[in-house]
């Protein structure tokens, strides 16, 4: 597929000024965020993002959350922007964008509509990378391209009801019969349960090994031993569906295994770092949206006569939030930018999703302060907002594993 991104938007090398930079420049430019210009690619990228969020999906974002709807047509035109495939390699159909074309594009789909970028997110980041990088040439052929157009997509099922945090303690299992593999157990919260074609299962051959018997299968949908739990009813992000996937002797080929045997807990791990940078990019997508409403009715709200945006107490507040999503935004474009050239960013993408997720619950806390009551009823878009950021701190790891990500990635590098 040659998207309509593809057909403009020719990878570029990263602009300093006037200047175009070699790779080892732009690696120095990535270590010092301060000092990031975006190329004329992602300058395009940007305003192609933001003319549909404004667009295509602000003006409905509030009525796909209340009635709890999947935003199939703009999930539709993204793919044909290339963007539900952004990292994707061009030989597969994909956009062949780097990650921080890939946060770029992420931040501006979510400030028009959270539900719909995680539903992008998933796609890119949990479903179609891993294949590209670990699955075999007939996996590529077969769960790669069908996927890229945003007719199609897929979703990630690591979770389950009795463990989230503890990957290694699955208890899905996965037994050779034949010419097939047998899957039985359940995962829990799988985003684009309903809607997917085809699932990332990670599952354990035995449980005695923990992590080391750990291994990913992809499973199409629908198949016979493969159900559905019920549609969760969510605080936000509710026009994308979050269900339960049920396995109970779901019989797959034997062709159908991510990498190798044992390698999952890798593999999980390996998207997971990609996973965080994007959603800390959709949390910040977040919080601007928030931030764009309460600055705008600051300026015209007025109480003493005066507009509130003139009391020190509301500029202080604006200020702490355009800081914190700074902050954020420049975190999460270094981590990009060094999975760009190849470095292990585990400890930058948590950082980034620990500080984006954080700033963002900051963010539309205070963007309904500055609201008063307005902020609390869905006249305005900042109630839904505060409800869409209160996810990013859990899923791909809460807050609380960041920090401890973060420690164990820091005392390694001293020890």
């Amino acid at each position: 597929m040659t998207s309509f991104l593809c057909r403009f938007l020719q990878p570029a090398g990263a602009v300093y000024g006037r200047k175009w930079l070699l790779p080892s420049t732009w690696k120095n430019v990535a270590r010092c965020a301060s000092m990031f210009t975006l190329s004329e690619t992602q300058e395009m990228l940007l305003k192609t993002c933001r003319d549909f969020a404004d667009n295509e999906l602000i003006p409905i974002a509030g009525e796909l959350d209340e009635k709890r709807q999947y935003p199939k047509e703009q999930v539709k035109r993204l793919g044909e922007l290339g963007l539900m495939a952004i990292t994707t390699s061009e030989k597969y159909g994909g956009t062949g964008l780097g990650y921080l074309s890939y946060v770029i594009a992420m931040e501006e789909i979510s400030r028009g509509c959270a539900s719909t970028g995680v539903i992008m997110s998933v796609n890119n980041s949990l479903f179609l990378a891993p294949i590209e990088k670990f699955g075999s040439d007939h996996l590529k052929d077969s769960f790669i391209q069908p996927f890229v157009s945003g007719e199609q997509v897929g979703c990630f099922a690591l979770s389950e009801p009795g463990n989230g945090s503890d990957a290694g303690a699955a208890t899905t299992t996965s037994q050779s019969d034949g010419d097939s593999w047998v899957l039985n157990g359940t995962k829990a919260w799988i985003t684009n349960g309903y809607e997917s074609t085809a699932a990332i299962v990670f599952a354990t051959m035995d449980k005695a090994q923990k992590h080391k018997g750990f291994t990913a299968f992809v499973v199409p949908k629908p198949i016979d031993g493969l159900s559905l739990g019920m549609k969760e009813k969510k605080l936000g992000i509710r026009a994308s569906s979050t269900c339960n996937l049920i396995l109970e002797d779901c019989r797959i080929p034997k062709g159908n295994i991510v990498g190798e045997v044992g390698q999952g807990f890798k593999i999980a791990m390996m998207s997971l770092d990609a996973g965080r940078m994007s959603i800390a990019a959709q949390a910040i997508g977040i919080g601007q949206a928030a931030f764009d409403v309460a600055i705008k009715y600051s300026k015209e709200r007025k109480s003493f006569d005066r507009p509130i945006s003139e009391f020190q107490l509301i500029q202080q507040k604006l200020c702490d939030m355009a800081c914190k999503l700074e902050s954020a935004r420049l975190l999460t474009w270094k981590a990009a930018a060094l999975y760009d050239e190849g470095e292990k960013v585990t400890k930058e993408a948590a950082m980034a999703k620990l500080v984006a997720s954080e700033a963002a619950t900051f963010v539309t806390h205070q963007a309904i302060q500055i609201l008063g009551g307005m902020g609390y009823v869905q006249e305005m878009s900042v109630e839904r907002h505060y409800r869409d950021a209160r996810i990013t701190e859990i899923y791909e790891g809460t807050s609380e594993i960041q920090r401890l990500v973060i420690a164990g990635q820091l005392l390694k590098e001293v020890s």
